[in-house]
């Protein structure tokens, strides 16, 4: 088994999945995924059966050849709706937070599933965002005011689409829209279409077919250069006491002055 523990993290990264990703589809701990990768544990018969499976490989390749870039991976959906991703990492193996800006849009539905177009787009990293899986899209249009157009927002990669919650904000990127920036009007299900609501009313709820999405990014944060206009406050009791007691004393003035 010399090989074993090398081909299991690079064909997981060749896939673009992380750790969790990884041990979140084959139902293990991710620990567990780290001690194989690292020659730090053995994997039993029956996982390393499901490994093979899922890399499209036989056993012996799996654990005797030298798995390099000669292998090239096929696109994967499995029927309990888990998305296999395309992710970047830097010189420490940290995920990066994947920039899309308007003019990479296009791109992006052709490209979102390529390794090499997600490792040229524009990368950060924010402190607050350590576990999990984000990218940044830039919006464009008025139809999710007061965000502007222009406004990064980034998203939690959502694996499981059924998880999506009706009312919450969501990345959504589909075959015919391209990449929007919507309100979930339902519940997501295979072969429904899915209801997306803009927060500016000036613009009609619509819905896309549920195979027509390819990705559902979860809006967690986002980043503008445009600062909110601060809303009109309403009168205190404070406020309208003291304005009251202003109007007294001008009344009373006046009632002095013309006597």
């Amino acid at each position: 088994m010399a090989n074993i523990f090398s081909n299991l993290k690079y064909l997981r990264k060749k896939k673009g999945l992380t750790q969790q990703q990884f041990a979140e589809v084959m139902d293990i701990k991710r620990s567990l995924v780290g001690a194989y990768e690292e020659d730090r544990a053995e994997p039993k018969y029956d996982l390393l059966k499901k490994f093979a499976a899922f890399y499209e490989l036989s056993m012996d390749e799996l654990i005797n050849e030298k798995i390099d870039d000669k292998w090239k991976p096929k696109p994967k959906t499995d029927s309990t709706n888990i998305r296999i991703l395309s992710i970047s990492v830097d010189n420490q193996d940290r995920e990066n937070i994947e920039l899309v800006p308007i003019k990479a849009s296009a791109g992006y539905l052709n490209g979102y599933s390529d390794p090499e177009f997600i490792s040229d787009l524009p990368k950060f990293h924010l402190p607050m965002f350590r576990q999990g899986t984000y990218r940044a899209f830039e919006i464009k249009g008025d139809s999710m005011l007061p965000l502007q157009s222009g406004t990064v927002v980034i998203g939690e990669y959502l694996t499981n689409w059924n998880e999506l919650k009706t009312g919450e904000t969501y990345v959504i990127i589909s075959k015919n829209d391209g990449i929007v920036y919507k309100r979930a009007g339902n519940k997501f299900k295979e072969n429904k279409s899915l209801k997306l609501i803009s927060d500016n009313p000036v613009y009609e709820a619509y819905a896309i077919p549920g195979d027509d999405i390819v990705e559902i990014w979860k809006a967690k944060a986002y980043i503008s250069t445009e600062f909110p206009t601060p809303p009109a406050h309403e009168p205190t009791l404070e406020t309208l006491t003291s304005m009251v007691s202003h109007m007294q004393k001008t009344i009373s003035n006046l009632d002095r002055n013309k006597s």
